[in-house]
């Protein structure tokens, strides 16, 4: 392999460690609130380093030269985890006890929860810098974490899919529709947690 190869094979493997950090962060998590409150806020986690190639077309697009130095400072989602919640309530109930993390270092939160893009797309994007303590030295690594619903997700893979099908130029008919889509994931969550509050009240009640 050839050394500019390794070297990007180090930094990469540096952001899985950051991933492995991240992860058991938020299973812990989820399992003392399972423990306190025989509650899990977390359906599932995904996470995934991107690739030497997509890392070069950003940093291209970007209209930077491809180098490691470059990729560090300046492409935060290298390392990404989505975090699948069952509610809304959930997604900042996360946000709350990640950022509370003495050793995570709130970068940038963008709330497309509360302020959906204008496609529809609803997720909340945390970005955080996490130590990582290798050999020889310790690194801060950045890692966005992204945290939705089971029904934005939903919505969300679907649209990715239809999106890169027609080369990032979805007709006006089809985006309309996918934004209507997004409203109904919208009113589902909402009746859904509604659904979950009246289960709750009745749980208290026979207590």
């Amino acid at each position: 392999m050839p050394d500019d190869m390794r070297e990007w094979g180090k930094m990469l493997l540096t952001y899985k460690f950051a991933l492995d950090e991240v992860s058991t962060k938020l299973n812990i998590l989820n399992e003392e609130l399972h423990f306190i409150q025989n509650y899990n806020p977390i359906e599932h986690m995904k996470t995934r380093i991107k690739s030497p190639e997509s890392i070069r077309d950003k940093l291209l697009r970007k209209g930077m030269d491809v180098t490691i130095e470059n990729a560090k400072a300046h492409i935060r989602d290298i390392a990404g985890i989505r975090v699948i919640c069952s509610f809304s309530t959930d997604i900042y109930r996360m946000l709350e006890m990640i950022s509370k993390q003495h050793d995570v270092d709130v970068l940038e939160v963008k709330d497309y929860v509360a302020s959906p893009k204008p496609n529809g797309y609803q997720s909340l994007h945390l970005n955080i810098r996490i130590p990582v303590f290798l050999t020889d030295h310790l690194e801060h690594v950045p890692v966005e974490i992204q945290i939705r619903t089971i029904a934005m997700d939903f919505w969300a893979s679907l649209e990715h899919k239809i999106y890169y099908k027609f080369n990032e130029q979805v007709p006006g008919e089809i985006g309309s529709q996918l934004k209507e889509a997004a409203d109904l994931i919208a009113s589902l969550d909402e009746r859904m947690f509604s659904l979950n509050e009246q289960v709750q009240k009745y749980r208290t009640d026979e207590v």
